[in-house]
């Protein structure tokens, strides 16, 4: 049975469509159509039923799912078996992460790695959204959550400081806050309640009960814009905002929050040298970026 057949299965099964399963191989969509038809003529019976536009795993395809699952497994085992010529590093690693940490923290020391490492590819998948694992939409990801167990190897990142900001032309015009009792009576920077993707950003739900906001948007960068404009005040990651010239801490010891960066990789991905050094990489570098460490 051809290796490949199997390879367009498993990221049918994980996407679900065939247009995001085509971008994960670097297909046509066309092309992954074809080699789920001639799998199924393989093995006798259809892999997949069609509901709403997605490509739900048949009873068949459940069966055989885990088998293939180990064929991957062995796959990125036989790959990370030996070390790369002369040391080096060579494939494809992608990382995912919150969209704030991935651009300002992650992407300059990625882009200083791949540098490097002339052989290496890295896709830094930096999103305002869970990166999910399961589905194998990135080889290492960084979360809000701890993710579920399961065959997955986790580990506590890092914790990192969020505070209220605002502009100076902001508090100028407004009148002042001196104590968490003033801040409803301000306008706000935040996100959209029913499209939070963790409960660990429901911030202000800790703080006060706003009675208007000004701008609310999926994106902190999107956030972190609008409160350095002057539309209202807003929480942001301390990593993002302290270093910016446009924004001042508002009541930095009455409104201080910590969260928690994890990450984790599939347990398979253990043994894939390329993988395992990002890891590292990502491990060293938060505990080593003083913008992470929480006021004491």
């Amino acid at each position: 049975m051809d290796w490949d057949h199997l390879r367009y299965f498993l990221e049918l099964a994980r996407t679900r469509k065939l247009s995001a399963a085509a971008r994960r191989l670097d297909v046509q969509h066309t092309t992954v159509s074809r080699r789920i038809r001639a799998l199924e003529q393989l093995v006798g019976a259809p892999l997949f039923t069609r509901s709403g536009g997605e490509y739900l795993v048949s009873e068949a395809g459940r069966r055989l799912l885990p088998q293939v699952e180990a064929m991957e497994v062995a796959s990125l085992s036989v790959l990370g078996a030996g070390p790369a010529r002369d040391g080096e590093l060579s494939g494809v690693v992608r990382v995912g992460a919150t969209e704030g940490f991935g651009t300002v923290v992650l992407a300059p020391v990625l882009a200083r790695f791949a540098q490097a490492h002339p052989q290496l590819v890295i896709d830094l998948l930096p999103l305002p959204r869970n990166v999910n694992l399961s589905q194998r939409e990135a080889d290492i990801v960084v979360s809000l959550e701890r993710p579920v167990r399961g065959n997955a190897v986790a580990a506590r990142l890092c914790d990192y400081v969020l505070r209220l900001y605002a502009s100076p032309a902001y508090l100028a015009q407004h009148p002042p806050i001196r104590s968490r009792d003033d801040l409803p009576q301000h306008s706000f920077i935040s996100y959209i309640d029913d499209l939070l993707f963790s409960k660990e950003l429901r911030y202000l739900a800790e703080l006060c009960r706003p009675q208007r906001y000004a701008l609310r948007s999926t994106s902190v960068l999107a956030q972190h814009q609008a409160v350095a404009q002057g539309a209202g005040i807003g929480v942001l990651p301390a990593f993002l905002a302290d270093g910016d010239a446009r924004l001042c801490a508002v009541l930095p010891e009455q409104a201080q929050f910590v969260r928690t960066f994890w990450i984790s990789m599939p347990k398979e991905n253990r043994s894939v040298a390329r993988i395992q050094a990002i890891w590292s990489l990502l491990r060293s570098a938060a505990q080593t970026d003083s913008r992470l460490r929480p006021l004491v």
